[in-house]
């Protein structure tokens, strides 16, 4: 059975076999020790904090195999985005040049450096074990911290964003990076996300042009990376396009990939989940992601059981491995 639950400390070697295992531009997943080891620990000050309104905190989870006590995921939120240095994109915009003497009207396609999504509450460090793409597990891995998000909204922004990553090539380099960053850092695409993943994105502010880009200047295959989402992305963009969440104006300022968005309270987990009681049983027809309600002890799962407008009905062994009894409330939504 896999559960999904909130991180401790003695899972920092899992964690750091994962970040090894995830793609490169998984920039919250950098192979430092230090940092995972910091992840962590910020995830259980903020689970230990009484507060009614969401700032600095973040929430780091891990899926495991009960049976083998192996990790075989990690996910995380961030509750306000930039909460301490701002969080940059870039913004697709449109400018006219127009000369009515010539008879020319353009429309050009431009890209500007903005902090706009700043602030909002961030999906990050998604990763999950190859042989679970595609499957319920990816499902709890991203969906869970949705029903997290539904049992404690004080915690959490209006609005939720994620980033995709972008498209790399087979060496791993970035035809977007590439063409913009790289002119102006002089680094590869992957020692930039991992400096990134490590010591935050100051330096962006420091190095990057401010000035618009005008995206016909761009190398061809920068442009068509543009909004593009990377193999490795395509497990959380199905889930959190089904959930709601869409593509707007603003996309990764490394590798191009697009940012997804949507409002809080539109996410499908969000909407529809609901808080009814456990009771024990065995059988029962449909398939329900479900959530502890227990702050310090979060834990979420797939179940097929039968579910009414007030109680859902749990095999022993489920009750055991979330470590619920009879009457304890949980919240589900519909797999």
């Amino acid at each position: 059975m896999f559960v999904l639950r909130s991180s401790r400390m003695s899972d920092l070697p899992g964690v750091e076999l994962l970040a090894r295992e995830s793609p490169v531009g998984v920039t919250s997943l950098p192979e430092s020790r230090d940092t995972l080891a910091g992840k962590i620990q910020s995830s259980i000050d903020s689970l230990a904090a009484d507060i009614g309104f969401h700032g600095e905190e973040s929430y780091f989870f891990v899926q495991e195999d009960t049976d083998s006590g192996e990790l075989v995921g990690v996910s995380a939120i961030v509750a306000s985005a930039g909460f301490n240095e701002p969080f940059y994109s870039y913004r697709n915009e449109t400018f006219i040049h127009a000369s009515p003497g010539l008879g020319i009207h353009n429309k050009i396609h431009a890209l500007s450096l903005c902090h706009d999504l700043t602030g909002n509450t961030l999906l990050a460090s998604f990763h999950v074990r190859p042989a679970l793409r595609f499957s319920r597990w990816s499902d709890l891995q991203s969906r869970a911290r949705l029903l997290f998000i539904a049992q404690w909204p004080e915690r959490f922004a209006d609005s939720v964003v994620s980033e995709m990553m972008g498209v790399t090539r087979p060496d791993g380099s970035s035809p977007f990076w590439d063409s913009v960053g790289r002119r102006f850092f002089g680094i590869d695409y992957q020692d930039v996300e991992y400096h990134c993943g490590v010591n935050g994105r100051k330096f962006i502010a420091e190095l990057m042009p401010h000035h618009p880009l005008y995206v016909p200047l761009l190398a061809d295959d920068a442009q068509a990376a543009m909004g593009q989402v990377n193999p490795d992305s395509e497990v959380p963009y199905e889930v959190l396009t089904r959930e709601g969440f869409e593509a707007e104006n603003y996309i990764d300022i490394f590798d191009g990939g697009p940012t997804l968005h949507c409002a809080t309270r539109a996410i499908r987990s969000v909407a529809q989940s609901r808080l009814v009681q456990v009771a024990a049983g065995e059988g029962g027809q449909g398939d329900w992601l479900l959530a502890t309600t227990r702050r310090d002890d979060f834990r979420a799962t797939v179940v097929t059981a039968a579910a009414d407008g007030e109680r859902i009905t749990l095999s022993r062994e489920v009750l055991d491995r979330l470590g619920l009894s009879v009457g304890d409330l949980v919240r589900i939504a519909p797999l």
